[in-house]
């Protein structure tokens, strides 16, 4: 595999898992239940809400591969808004287009369980999705975890609950009895981190993320890690749980206006995860076509290097489930029940 840049310049949630129909498609932005448009809905039910295409909900392409409606779809988790991850990701559209020879599509998830929904439905392909939500898609035999992706020179991240700059918050103790705006329930830098974070400072969280209530504290769950920071901003929220991409501008400075109170580091990096109803010569090829993909995949729609619509991520490696145990571990210390979603 080739060398690809380290460090980029751009910075860069649980309802039931339900239909995708009901689940995908135009947010109100943020956190990537993004909004602002761009992106199709890329229903493929008929009326019935069964699988369009032939009867077996997959069809032929031109390279003899089978795909459902003979098309790769590939949907996207709601970490950034949707129009900036439209442009993002155009390149992986164009090159996997090419390199499988079948048409790809790209689709906007409203949140992370519809992203889980959708990979176990069969109605997505292949995911990009966040640590905490594939590592429990892979204990429910929802996702395939098949790679990792690496940012900024490493293939792990930072966790952190910021404040605003003239907030009179300056540990997290001071948190008991506030508002605290979190980005997803699945997210693992946006939730599950933030939260052992305030329970390890001896405040309860109660049975969070699973429901709310019993918690020093209120939550809200924004729908996005920018919208998360948004809340805090507006003085919605006196705190939020968000990844650090999300609080560093373009040249990977801390944005104006907050503090950091905490940070935790070392998360995995985010995975690249395929449905397990695709057939394993296709997992393998999608896999092999991502880990083959020249440095132009991560350049944004607009093809230069080091310009706004650039992927956060520079490079992939091949990863599993226990590439991302360390996050599950930390669920199983909250003593969350890692098949919530199947409530």
């Amino acid at each position: 595999m080739s060398k690809r840049r380290d460090f980029l310049k751009t910075a860069g949630a649980l309802g039931s898992a339900g239909l995708l129909a009901g689940c995908l498609g135009g947010g109100d932005g943020g956190d990537g239940d993004n909004g602002s448009g761009g992106g199709s809905t890329n229903d493929t039910t008929d009326g019935e809400g069964s699988p369009s295409g032939n009867g077996s909900g997959e069809s032929t392409s031109d390279s003899g591969e089978k795909f459902r409606d003979g098309t790769l779809n590939f949907i996207m988790s709601p970490s950034e808004p949707q129009e900036q991850m439209m442009a993002q990701y155009a390149p992986v559209k164009s090159y996997l287009n090419e390199a499988l020879s079948v048409p790809t599509e790209l689709t906007y998830g409203n949140n992370y369980s519809a992203v889980m929904s959708a990979l176990d439905s069969g109605t997505a392909d292949v995911a990009e999705m966040g640590p905490f939500a594939a590592a429990l898609g892979v204990k429910a035999e929802k996702v395939n975890i098949v790679l990792q992706r690496k940012g900024y020179g490493s293939y792990t991240y930072v966790s952190t609950i910021v404040t605003s700059a003239d907030s009179d918050v300056s540990s997290l103790s001071d948190l008991k009895g506030k508002t605290i705006a979190f980005a997803d329930r699945l997210s693992a830098s946006g939730a599950l981190f933030p939260l052992y974070m305030l329970k390890q400072a001896g405040l309860s969280i109660g049975e969070l993320p699973q429901s709310d209530g019993g918690a020093d504290f209120t939550a809200q769950f924004a729908g996005g890690h920018d919208k998360a920071l948004a809340a805090v901003n507006t003085g919605q929220a006196d705190a939020a749980g968000v990844g650090e991409f999300i609080t560093l501008n373009d040249n990977r400075e801390q944005k104006e206006g907050i503090e950091y109170v905490k940070k935790y580091e070392g998360i995995p990096r985010a995975p690249i995860a395929v449905s397990p109803l695709l057939p394993e010569e296709q997992q393998s090829s999608v896999t092999q076509a991502l880990l083959d993909s020249p440095e132009s995949m991560y350049l944004g729609e607009d093809g230069e290097a080091d310009t706004d619509d650039d992927l956060w991520f520079s490079d992939v490696r091949e990863a599993d489930a226990e590439t991302y145990q360390p996050v599950i571990d930390v669920a199983k210390q909250l003593g969350i029940d890692i098949g919530f979603l199947e409530g």
